[in-house]
């Protein structure tokens, strides 16, 4: 009989050590107690030794590194590769077409960034969507003195709902584990998944004009007079809609006045046509190299990590011939490296506690078993709901493996087909793209140089709400 009980206490005692270690790391991380780095090491490792296995700590913390070097090596190369394409400037027009229609408007900024975030999206990787979104936002983000975590933040939001196209991975994932076909899943979420972005599109805008009512706007007549005059515009206290903002001339790209040079300084060179590393004579190869690559990514002609680190050798080789100019290249970058594939073998520690103590799976049981049997028919509503903070706290291979079978099987009891149930199940990506257990939000927040804690803080709400409107349109167009 104590064994019996034994055995009913210890599954409870990991569900209940899996949630407060993870309350536990996003408690800190957003009372800026521990550095996430530090957090995602330590935390994990304490709750390992009070789980009572400590000493598989090695074998845990080697298990996930090793699920997640592929992908912390694919942002290692994506991050060179694209900061050399920023360099050369292959994305100088995009950066000049969005100065010309936000105009130095903050909402028209907002919703460019969301537009940007959204199209980028449609090469399935939300890693390389949020390199180029911030490289070409976030100069006119930080010379206007715009809020950074709404950059950050409507950008994961975007990015989450485009997320669920059959390239992007949890349909995917859905489709293999309910052994569906994808468009079977996809197709008849589009008019939803378009309500979501739409709404993401209205969110932005609000959120640009509270920014605009905070800082004031300039038409881009008067950045041009300002960058011409290389004088400094009135500078705004903020909060009343009449306010001015800030802004010299390396607005739209010319050399520092020689003031400020912190802020005139690495995080503009982006927008310097005279810059020494353009390569305007290369544009055109590079323009071409970079639509191979993203094509031969959606077409899985080799795997990612593989086609970036070709793609990152070739076009250093081609633009900067010369070694001594491309280990400068390589080293200009090396800070952004080092932080993301950094956050991302931290990471490793934390999903390899979690699974290898088995706590994350209890967890996810606990969830299921705690559904009452009145709500059987309405699983797909279940389901939709329970995405929200699964995909939050779990991998999408976790949610789609090991959580969704489970549910759709307690579905199909009650007549709930698998098709809704995997549609279903698509509801929380635009919260999952902001979890801590993604290694693209650490690309997002690291180049936007945003702290992980506040961007948490300020996306959470608005994500879980885009969330919940997707899943709200899928049930009045009968899709869910």
């Amino acid at each position: 009989m104590g064994c019996s009980r034994a055995n009913v206490r210890y599954p409870l005692m990991l569900t209940i050590l899996g949630f407060a270690m993870i309350a536990t790391f996003l408690v800190l991380i957003m009372m800026k107690k521990m550095s996430p780095i530090a957090a995602l090491v330590l935390i994990p490792a304490l709750f390992c030794v009070f789980v009572g296995k400590g000493a598989k700590l090695g074998d845990y913390v080697l298990d996930g590194v090793t699920d997640l070097a592929p992908t912390a090596a694919m942002l290692m190369f994506a991050i060179v590769y694209f900061g050399v394409m920023i360099d050369v400037g292959l994305f100088d027009p995009i950066v000049r077409g969005i100065l010309k229609f936000c105009k130095a408007d903050p909402m028209r900024i907002v919703v460019g960034t969301a537009v940007l975030a959204a199209i980028v999206s449609l090469d399935g990787d939300g890693s390389t969507t949020f390199m180029i979104t911030v490289s070409a936002m976030y100069p006119l983000y930080k010379r206007l003195k715009m809020s950074l975590v709404v950059m950050t933040g409507v950008a994961a939001m975007a990015n989450g709902v485009m997320n669920t196209l059959p390239w992007g991975g949890p349909t995917a994932r859905a489709a293999t584990a309910l052994k569906l076909d994808a468009s079977d899943i996809f197709v008849p979420m589009i008019p939803a998944l378009l309500v979501g972005l739409l709404f993401v599109f209205v969110l932005s805008y609000v959120l640009g004009v509270r920014e605009r009512r905070r800082l004031g706007v300039l038409t881009l007549d008067e950045v041009l007079v300002e960058e011409k005059e290389t004088e400094t515009v009135l500078v705004g206290a903020g909060g009343s809609g009449d306010g001015k903002v800030s802004m010299r001339k390396s607005v739209t790209g010319g050399a520092g006045s020689g003031t400020d040079a912190d802020e005139q300084g690495d995080d503009f060179q982006g927008l310097d046509p005279h810059r020494a590393t353009l390569r305007p004579k290369l544009y055109w190869f590079n323009a071409l190299l970079t639509v191979g690559l993203l094509t031969a990514m959606i077409m899985e002609v080799l795997p990612i990590p593989v086609l970036f680190l070709l793609g990152a050798a070739l076009v250093l080789t081609v633009n900067f011939p010369h070694i001594p100019d491309q280990k400068a290249r390589i080293a200009a970058h090396a800070e952004n490296v080092l932080n993301v594939s950094g956050m991302v073998f931290a990471a490793a520690v934390f999903t390899g506690v979690l699974q290898g103590t088995g706590m994350v799976d209890h967890m996810a049981k606990w969830m299921v078993d705690v559904i009452p049997g009145s709500m059987g028919p309405h699983m797909a509503l279940v389901t939709g709901i329970l995405s929200l903070p699964l995909t939050y706290f779990m991998s999408n291979d976790g949610f789609y493996f090991g959580v969704l079978p489970v549910l759709a099987e307690a579905g199909a009891a009650h007549g709930v087909s698998p098709l809704e149930m995997a549609r279903a199940s698509l509801v929380g990506q635009p919260l999952h793209m902001s979890s801590p257990l993604v290694p693209a939000v650490y690309v997002l927040v690291g180049m936007a140089k945003v702290e992980f804690g506040d961007h948490t803080k300020f996306v959470v709400k608005w994500a879980a709400l885009t969330c919940l409107v997707i899943l709200g349109a899928g049930m009045l167009f009968g899709i869910i």
